[in-house]
């Protein structure tokens, strides 16, 4: 099996989480995360534990929205949120020129540029959620509060 904890970007996010907390560390999974569901699948557990990091163009600006896997990102809800009425997907090239990740292993953190995040209030339920690690086969797991400090990310209700 490939050594995926070699790659740039993983080696980016392990840097991140250990000095946030050095008793994190990066999972390398046998099958892919690539999707919510995938995740959920190789990590045996429910698919709103799965963080989905999703980037938004507001503008000329950017932003990561953190939401559940089990739930889908409300464009309605943040576009009231922020104030603005253009509010879009990001495409596969501003994902990784922003975050230096490609879409399939973007992490919450250890973005190459300085990206503000929202964190869906719906991923409260759960103690410890999962978040992508920099490769689709990469993950790390992480509690509720700690995402929050780790991120500096402000909580909202984005998902329906």
């Amino acid at each position: 099996m490939e050594n995926f904890l070699i790659k740039e970007p993983v080696q980016r996010v392990e840097k991140f989480i250990k000095k946030f907390d050095p008793k994190l560390e990066v999972l390398v999974l046998k099958t892919t995360a690539r999707t919510a569901q995938d995740a959920a699948n190789s990590l045996e557990c429910e698919i709103g534990a799965i963080v989905k990091s999703l980037l938004f163009r507001v503008d000329n600006k950017f932003l990561i929205c953190l939401i559940a896997g089990d739930k889908r990102c409300s464009l309605n809800k943040l576009k009231k949120i922020l104030n603005e009425k253009d509010v879009s997907m990001a495409n596969a090239d501003e994902v990784k020129k922003n975050t230096g990740f490609s879409i399939g292993g973007v992490a919450p953190i250890a973005h190459i540029k300085k990206l503000n995040i929202l964190i869906d209030s719906s991923l409260s339920r759960f103690t410890n959620v999962f978040a992508a690690a920099g490769h689709p086969n990469c993950v790390f797991k992480i509690n509720y509060n700690q995402l929050i400090k780790i991120t500096d990310g402000l909580e909202k209700e984005i998902s329906e």
